[in-house]
């Protein structure tokens, strides 16, 4: 496969729900993740462009639908964080039915980057997350985030474990360890984009 980038990303539209996105056309890669998983950090080393998506101290800062354009027919998708405690529970369960309507409703979504913390993966909502997907049809790679504060022995057993309890989902879902801080595993999150977003 030819080396492929994705510096050229672009903001293109913010979406408080679903009927604000883009037609259906082309193919999109959404960004998912508890709202501490670093995935607005994580989005931005793969982009390799630093500012791109909004990250903060303060998790839930995600609230929109974001899209990311990199030509007319390819975009990113970042979706809005879930799981964080301090954001009103009303709108919480709007998320919710927001990203499940997406995920399931969606006909150019091919693929999901689930974004989990590697020292706490597979909580309640991230297997949500990845049954939702599942159920839609969908690829899934997980990037087991912050990999650089764990040891490396550590971090491997984290990426085993994961790996076992995700057996009976079969090809559908891939993970990898990755750490935005240290851009460990970017290189294999780009490949798997770029077999999504550039299919032979």
């Amino acid at each position: 496969m030819a080396i492929v980038t994705f510096n050229h990303a672009r903001f293109l539209i913010s979406a408080a729900k679903l009927e604000q996105l883009p037609a259906e056309e082309g193919i999109e890669v959404a960004f998912a993740g508890r709202s501490n998983a670093g995935k607005s950090s994580g989005l931005n080393t793969i982009t390799g462009i630093k500012g791109l998506a909004r990250s903060s101290k303060t998790p839930g800062r995600t609230q929109l639908i974001n899209l990311f354009s990199l030509d007319e027919q390819r975009r990113l998708v970042d979706l809005p964080g879930y799981g964080y405690a301090k954001v009103p529970e009303a709108i919480k369960q709007r998320w919710q039915q927001t990203l499940g309507q997406y995920l399931q409703e969606r006909e150019c979504l091919m693929g999901l980057m689930l974004f989990m913390d590697s020292r706490h993966p597979l909580k309640d909502l991230d297997i949500q997350m990845l049954e939702w997907a599942i159920f839609s049809q969908l690829k899934v790679h997980i990037l087991l985030t912050k990999a650089d504060k764990l040891s490396r022995g550590a971090g491997l057993a984290a990426l085993k474990q994961v790996q076992n309890e995700l057996q009976k989902y079969g090809d559908n879902v891939s993970v990898q360890l990755f750490s935005a801080l240290k851009s460990q595993g970017v290189a294999e999150a780009r490949d798997r984009l770029a077999q999504w977003l550039y299919p032979v």
